[in-house]
């Protein structure tokens, strides 16, 4: 898939005869445009922007989403866990943002989160019976210009670059979000945010997610144009991560630890890429971190051919740990990623490994792509295992001295059947190899998703 850039806060969208699409964070959404008559021409529209002054500058925007999701796996964990013939996924959102004039804003999001039928039990983020996703306050200063800088403080999202670090969890049941503080700068191309924040907790009843007392996370994240490459843009990044209790394959330790970071995108049609590099350090328990990744996402669109054909290919590799013995640790940490990293399926997670995945793009209408890919996996470090996508350690690494772990083949359909419902259908094929033949149950996994979901 395309490389997206860092979602923007709330601006001016200018009036529109068609609605805009609705974005990831829903909190990143703007309807004033709505204050002009002649723009409302959607159902929901006389909810989207609520007038509550004769200025228009109090308003009122309420929304909410609706997914039901099932899901199949054969053969699960390569035969390591419980047989599943298909479970049920269901969550659901619901808020309002008021504006309060030019400069406050108050934005709250409920969230409610359901899985049945899963052998097992639901896992930890599967199920959220009822709880505050988001409830954050925003002051906006307008520096002159099209520059502004806002102070966000409270219950928020936070999601940047192509998600690899820190995202919204979109995949999973139940999204992430964060408990503290936010400075955003916008100014023309130019995108500076730096935050401090500590986890919000994922438990499964009402009410019932405070802060994660045990984490911690803070830095910088900038986005910039590159003026030496047509179209493209370059972020820089620093992210501090505090985490007491962090599992790796030697064992648990507190862990300190600061990621230093670059990504090179361009998102433009013909040719699209997305460079990532990033190095980390920092301690677990007593020993020294030295970890890195390098992730590359390139593709091309023929354009002028029936369906337009995206040609891609994407390559990644992150550390692993070299000795389990010796107390440094060179395991990579991608901190907060999606759950979705490789695959919806979330068998293999973003530490330890090398993967190599080609893919074609079918544009089958405007608003249905069908995708075929294969990604084939191997480990970075023999001496280290094999992490899900929730970074747990699922193998260990003592068992097989194989580098090569398997491939997955995947076919995925996406249509948007208009702005407020889309569907999607996922399957996908995981053919062992012999690291994980050697290392427990080598069973190939056969993998089918496929949900609905509806936004207004």
């Amino acid at each position: 898939m395309m490389a997206f850039p860092m979602t923007p806060a709330s601006g001016e969208t200018g009036a529109a005869l068609q609605p805009p699409p609705y974005r990831l964070n829903r909190a990143d959404e703007d309807y004033r445009y709505l204050r002009d008559p002649a723009n409302r021409s959607d159902f929901w529209d006389p909810v989207k922007y609520v007038p509550l002054d004769g200025a228009g500058s109090w308003y009122l925007s309420l929304g909410g989403e609706a997914r039901e999701r099932y899901e199949y796996f054969n053969h699960p964990a390569w035969g390591q866990n419980p047989q599943d013939h298909g479970y049920l996924l269901q969550r659901y959102f619901i808020h309002g943002d008021l504006h309060m004039g030019e400069h406050v804003r108050f934005f709250s999001q409920l969230q409610s989160s359901l899985e049945d039928g899963r052998k097992g039990g639901p896992r930890p983020s599967d199920e959220d019976e009822l709880d505050l996703h988001q409830a954050f306050l925003d002051v906006k200063l307008d520096l002159g210009g099209d520059s502004t800088f806002t102070l966000r403080s409270g219950r928020q999202e936070l999601a940047y670059g192509t998600q690899r670090i820190i995202s919204v969890r979109e995949g999973p049941n139940v999204r992430q979000s964060f408990d503290g503080f936010r400075v955003i700068y916008r100014g023309g191309d130019i995108q500076i945010d730096g935050f401090a924040a500590k986890p919000a907790q994922t438990n499964r009843h009402v009410f019932d997610d405070g802060p994660d007392n045990a984490k911690a996370l803070w830095g910088v994240y900038s986005v910039l144009p590159l003026p030496l490459l047509p179209k493209g843009n370059i972020d820089l990044y620093y992210i501090g991560l505090f985490r007491r209790q962090a599992s790796f394959g030697q064992g648990t330790a507190r862990e300190t630890r600061h990621s230093v970071g670059t990504r090179i995108w361009r998102t433009t049609a013909p040719l699209d890429y997305n460079f990532e590099f990033l190095y980390q350090w920092g301690s677990f328990g007593k020993g020294d971190i030295s970890a890195w990744t390098a992730a590359s996402d390139t593709g091309y669109t023929f354009g002028a051919l029936p369906l337009r054909p995206r040609i891609g290919l994407r390559a990644d590799i992150a550390s692993g740990d070299e000795d389990p013995a010796n107390p440094d640790l060179q395991a990579f940490n991608p901190l907060f990623p999606k759950g979705a990293y490789f695959s919806e399926a979330g068998l293999i997670g973003p530490v330890n490994f090398i993967d190599l995945n080609p893919c074609v793009d079918l544009h089958l209408t405007d608003h249905t792509t069908l995708i075929f890919d294969w990604d084939f996996f191997w480990r970075e470090s023999t001496r280290d295992g094999l992490y899900n996508s929730a970074l747990a350690r699922v193998r260990s690494g003592r068992t097989s001295d194989a580098h090569y772990i398997g491939s997955m083949p995947q076919a995925q359909l996406f249509w948007d059947i208009d702005r407020h419902l889309s569907f999607t259908a996922i399957y996908g094929h995981f053919f062992a190899g012999r690291f994980l033949k050697e290392s427990g149950p080598g069973e190939d996994v056969d993998y089918v998703t496929t949900w609905l979901a509806y936004k207004f």
